[in-house]
């Protein structure tokens, strides 16, 4: 998805279009790293055997994946669509 979104963004080849939304896309894209860590964590404390040490991976794992990782959705819209709310405002009325 979110190399889907990259193409979209950068599809008029328009710089100013592609990047106005620069910090959406960041906050997917280390989203996505995130949940790879989370994912990678997981993996490594099947092994341990402190099971409190497990329980808590696994259920910090299961909050982001919940909770964090569907946002990632909501900020590749916004990337994808090019969407200019922001760029287009004046500077000084910030």
């Amino acid at each position: 998805r979110v190399g889907a979104v990259t193409q979209a963004a950068w599809a008029t080849g328009n710089p100013t279009e592609a990047l106005a939304n620069a910090v959406p896309y960041m906050q997917a894209f280390g989203h996505v790293v995130l949940a790879w860590t989370w994912l990678e964590l997981s993996l490594a404390v099947g092994a341990s055997k402190d099971e409190a040490h497990r329980v808590g991976v696994a259920g910090a794992t299961a909050y982001f994946y919940q909770y964090e990782l569907p946002k990632i959705d909501a900020w590749l819209r916004v990337v994808e669509s090019r969407d200019m709310t922001c760029a287009d405002m004046p500077e000084e009325s910030f």
